[in-house]
């Protein structure tokens, strides 16, 4: 009996351990198993250590880098357990657990990060780190935290014995002080983190800040830097995202230091004061952004020229005329970078100005010259008292090319072989950056004849066999008080590595009224399961030659970019068919029948469909699919419907736009705006009958269709012939 007893305590012993170690390391939020391991090695900071926690023979725990991160939902903790053996034979970490709970005794379940998982077996005299996570909510802070170090013990009523705890104190702080570094473990390779200095531009609306962050290897092999995400956080507690330059496979050598510029936008209703560069690395397999460090920022460095905004004036046999340099912009283009710079004449006299015949070319660290052409943005053929006029002008050099200074020099061409030196503008790599637009923001563009704004209204992910074409729907608004073409635009996606994928906007063909918007579908091709989060999209106006692209030209470059974050998609289907977003249309489909005879089986809805109609969109390669599936797999369909046939006139005179049709001897085999009553989908099918037996329920989806992708919006599960509301 004894024995049996003893065997008994061991099972249940045993189950404890594994249930208590493997299920919350790695169980995932939904109750389901993610990969066993990370598509990429999970870097930590270097937090300072808080406490120890002593075992056998002077071997202990310490508990370190402790940092919290504030999400939408709740807020991530992630910390590392350093196992320090100083015994003469294995110490096994499976003897030991971790919890974790608040002051308040709350407990919370902490997981073991994927690439620790197999950190078991400490040898003797060695020290292992072991890095967990967990999540809390809104309103837990670190100084709620106590971290318990518990042993198994089938002795003990539970199982378990506590050998110690560490609290995390109330002052405790993660944030690197200006001047200081901070230390990152990548994948065993330790790089210094420091801030070189910030830089920052204003608008009247938004601040554009440039922080320049210095990465050292103090390690002894070479660093892969990952694709961190980089976070500008207020006094508020409000963040923006910044654009990294010159991520993608990043490495650094040891005893070498590089830098990364990170650029960015904060609304200039914000404070200035008290701001922090927050980095952190995104665990795709376990769906989850986990902090790496925080720096504060120091104050705002003067840069070394900066000559935008300031007014110059030059004289010529025509007259004086005034100069402003409104922008510098260094911008992707293929295998290429463009440099633009943007700038603007004004006559601030009392007598009309022609425009001089102007050229001009880029000086890169004062010795190296990059040729540039002219771009007249502007519809003017002359300046006018008080008037001004913007102009562009373009250079293209090797995107891996690195400069410190440029200068655009201003020439006036006075003959076929002469040129007079009017201006030089100057101004540092570090400010040339195109406005990053916020999500839910508006970008303006103030230029004569052509004035609009642009605004990102959503995403989408269409998914396929092999590849997806991802989407952004984006509103272009008129903002001149005639009726104008939408301006021809080149588009590009960036993702957070710095990769640079081009995309195809769809084609506007009708002019569009004053205060009137179009829709852009602005695609593009990625591979399947490709992470799309933190990506911003690029687009800046179309030029061929010198002037800007017009009809079927192609353009050879771009000016006036800006760059859009984009905001995070859903991919939730609704679990009924009311207000099914196809925008700019809304379909509700409702009393959706299913009838059969020996050779034919009939899909009867009712539906109305309504637009947007202040919205001009190309809806060419768009499409609306119905699938049917018979939960016993009895029969299965879909039904395609284009979007271009929406608009047309139905061939049932009584279902026109706003008119209800009802009479089942009369089908319109298009979806058209209005309302139709037992619209009919029609499948031929001679054996169907024979398993009437069998049909219980169904399934009917709703996608919306781009370039022979799709994207579930809609399904719901339905009885065989009932109808439903």
């Amino acid at each position: 009996m004894i024995m049996i007893k003893q065997s008994t305590a061991i099972l249940l012993l045993s189950a404890v351990v594994t249930l208590s170690t493997v299920v919350p390391a790695f169980a995932a939020d939904n109750g389901t198993t993610p990969p066993s391991s990370s598509s990429a090695i999970l870097t930590t900071g270097s937090a300072p250590a808080l406490g120890t926690v002593e075992i056998q023979g002077g071997s202990y725990f310490e508990l370190k880098n402790v940092t919290m991160l504030t999400e939408q939902s709740g807020k991530t903790v992630s910390f590392t357990l350093s196992v320090h053996n100083t015994t003469s034979t294995d110490l096994l970490f499976i003897d030991y657990w971790v919890r974790m709970r608040t002051q308040s005794g709350n407990q919370i379940s902490v997981r073991v990060l994927p690439q620790d998982k197999d950190k078991n077996r400490i040898t003797p005299q060695s020290v292992q780190d072991i890095s967990f996570y967990a999540s809390v909510n809104e309103t837990t802070e670190l100084s709620d935290l106590v971290f318990e170090v518990i042993k198994w013990d089938f002795s003990q009523p539970n199982f378990e014995r506590k050998i110690g705890e560490v609290a995390v104190p109330a002052g405790y702080s993660v944030v690197t002080p200006v001047n200081e570094s901070h230390t990152i473990n990548m994948a065993g390779t330790e790089v210094k983190g420091s801030i070189k200095k910030v830089f920052m531009t204003k608008n009247e609306k938004n601040y554009s800040p440039t922080v320049v962050l210095n990465m050292e290897n103090i390690g002894n092999r070479t660093a892969v830097v990952p694709a961190y995400q980089f976070l500008l956080r207020t006094s508020e507690g409000y963040m923006y995202p910044l654009d990294a330059k010159s991520l993608k496979d990043l490495s650094i050598n040891p005893q070498i230091k590089k830098e990364i510029e990170l650029t960015g936008s904060v609304p200039i209703t914000v404070s200035t004061e008290g701001w922090q560069l927050v980095i952190i690395q995104n665990a795709a397999d376990l769906k989850l952004n986990l902090p790496i460090a925080y720096f504060q920022l120091p104050a705002v460095s003067a840069p070394d020229s900066v000559d935008a905004g300031t007014e110059y004036h030059f004289t010529n046999k025509a007259g004086t005329y005034t100069s402003k340099l409104n922008s510098f912009q260094r911008l992707p283009w293929e295998d290429q970078d463009i440099l633009t710079a943007n700038f603007t004449l004004l006559n601030q006299g009392v007598e009309a100005l022609p425009i001089p015949d102007l050229v001009g070319y880029y000086l890169l660290d004062d010795n190296v010259k990059v040729e540039a052409k002219l771009i007249k943005t502007d519809k003017m053929i002359g300046l006018p008292k008080g008037s001004e006029a913007n102009f562009q002008f373009i250079g293209k050099m090797p995107y891996t090319y690195e400069f410190s200074t440029i200068k655009l020099v201003l020439e006036e061409k006075t003959s076929d072989t002469e040129k007079e030196e009017l201006l030089k503008f100057a101004q540092s790599s570090e400010l040339l950056n195109m406005p990053y637009i916020n999500v839910g923001d508006m970008y303006k563009k103030a230029i004569v004849g052509r004035s609009a704004s642009y605004k990102v209204l959503g995403v989408n992910t269409y998914t396929g066999d092999t590849a997806d074409v991802f989407t952004v729907q984006m509103e272009a608004t008129n903002l001149e008080k005639r009726s104008t073409d939408v301006s021809k635009l080149v588009a590009q996606f960036k993702t957070i590595d710095g990769s640079v994928y081009p995309a195809a906007i769809s084609e506007i063909k009708n002019k569009v009224g004053p205060g009137g918007s179009a829709l852009l579908f602005v695609s593009s091709t990625l591979p399947k399961t490709f992470p799309t989060t933190n990506m911003h999209v690029m687009i800046g106006e179309a030029v061929t030659e010198d002037k800007y692209t017009e009809k079927e030209a192609k353009p050879d470059a771009y000016v006036n970019a800006a760059a859009f974050w984009l905001p995070n998609e859903n991919f939730t289907a609704k679990d009924d068919f009311e207000k099914i977003d196809l925008f700019p249309y809304t379909l509700h489909v409702g009393g959706v029948n299913t009838w059969l005879n020996r050779d034919e089986l009939r899909l009867t809805f009712d539906y109305e469909l309504t637009k947007n109609l202040r919205i001009e969109s190309n809806t060419e390669g768009r499409k609306l699919i119905f699938g049917f599936e018979d939960e016993k797999g009895n029969k299965t369909f879909t039904k395609e419907f284009d979007f271009k046939d929406f608009d047309g006139k139905s061939s049932d005179s009584s279902a026109a736009a706003g008119a209800v049709s009802s009479d089942p001897a009369v089908n319109d085999d298009k979806i058209r705006l209005g309302k139709k009553e037992k619209f009919r989908i029609t499948e031929r099918d001679a054996d169907l009958i024979f398993h009437l037996d069998t049909l219980k329920t169904y399934k009917l989806s709703i996608y919306d269709s781009f370039q022979g992708q799709k994207k579930l919006l809609a399904s719901k599960k339905i009885d065989w012939f009932t109808t439903t509301d």
